[in-house]
């Protein structure tokens, strides 16, 4: 059989013999990638999603999934939705967008009205928000508490005019505007703006019996700010869901005023004090130095009755008298204490 084969090729010429080798590779390629791509370019005939055999190799040397852009593309085409080129699904596949939920986010979006493109929808994924549960958040609202659990505050203190302190909570109830949702700011914004709306209205409050007697009046007033604006959200409203009573701030400060304010009467007194210790250590110096001056003015007079003596000024018998007149003082000033002495010993 082999001997009949080889006579059989022996017979026909060498561009016959070429053609047929280069018919056979090829069908062998084309059977190689139809056997490969049989699945996908069956689903796409049968949904008319568009994208032949010969897209599906290309894609494939441009290092981009077919399996992906077909999904994609046939679920576009059996919801109906408007016509997006498989070249954007493949941009978006390469830039790294996550083309399979962008894909439902359209849908989504197209079975509640809502206005969105693909462009808007490749744009808002690759900025790293997720684009389906933006659609859905602006479908159905989602609810934020105030303050966020996760910062480990558990309510919002305030205080009102007179002092006593408010702890509120608060629900808000937002929809994603999917128009500011590039470039808009995020929850913790929302949350933050919401926080200090309802300080600012409790510690505009005259007594916290008006918190506890009409706490919608915090919502209505928050919720008429605009709190919303330049957020990727539109706030729906504002319910406080708890309010209570904290403790008494202005009787506290007070209490630490007047606690500073002792404090500083303290100082103040021991300064004084200080000062008139000053004032009498002074005196007492002046004291001793007058006494010192006395002591050495003293000191002078026996100098001064002997050159009286030497001169002749005066004589022995008035140094006499004058001695005389010396020891009788000193006698009485002895006999004066000595009675008093005597008079302070029945009280001892």
């Amino acid at each position: 059989m082999i001997a009949t084969l080889l006579q059989d090729i022996s017979g026909v010429s060498l561009p016959k013999l070429v053609g047929l080798v280069a018919l056979g590779i090829g069908l062998l390629v084309f059977l190689f990638v139809f056997l490969r791509y049989a699945n996908l370019y069956v689903r796409s005939v049968l949904t008319k999603a568009g994208v032949g055999l010969l897209d599906m190799v290309a894609m494939s040397l441009r290092r981009v999934n077919p399996a992906t852009i077909v999904n994609a593309r046939v679920n576009l085409v059996q919801a109906r939705v408007a016509d997006v080129d498989k070249r954007d699904l493949e941009a978006h596949f390469l830039a790294g967008g996550n083309l399979e939920r962008v894909v439902r986010a359209l849908i989504a979006a197209d079975r509640a009205g809502i206005s969105l493109d693909f462009r808007t929808a490749a744009g808002i994924d690759l900025a790293g928000r997720d684009v389906l549960e933006a659609v859905r958040a602006s479908v159905t609202p989602k609810v934020i508490d105030c303050p966020n659990p996760a910062s480990g505050k558990s309510e919002i203190a305030a205080v009102a005019k007179n002092g006593i302190q408010v702890l509120a909570k608060a629900r808000i109830t937002v929809r994603t505007n999917i128009a500011r949702l590039v470039g808009g700011a995020g929850e913790e914004t929302i949350i933050a703006r919401v926080g200090e709306g309802i300080v600012s209205t409790i510690g505009s409050k005259n007594s916290h019996q008006d918190v506890l007697e009409n706490p919608d009046s915090i919502s209505k007033t928050v919720l008429a700010r605009g709190l919303d604006a330049g957020t990727a959200f539109e706030i729906v409203s504002i319910d406080i869901a708890d309010v209570d009573i904290g403790n008494n701030i202005g009787a506290r400060l007070q209490a630490d005023q007047a606690e500073a304010d002792k404090r500083v009467a303290q100082a103040l007194a021991e300064k004084r004090r200080a000062m008139a210790v000053a004032a009498e250590q002074e005196f007492k110096a002046k004291v001793m130095e007058n006494r010192a001056k006395v002591i050495e003015a003293e000191a002078q007079v026996p100098l001064a009755m002997a050159e009286a003596l030497k001169s002749g000024r005066l004589g022995v018998m008035d140094l006499y008298r004058m001695q005389n007149l010396q020891s009788d003082t000193r006698m009485r000033d002895s006999l004066a204490r000595g009675e008093k002495g005597e008079e302070a010993e029945p009280g001892k």
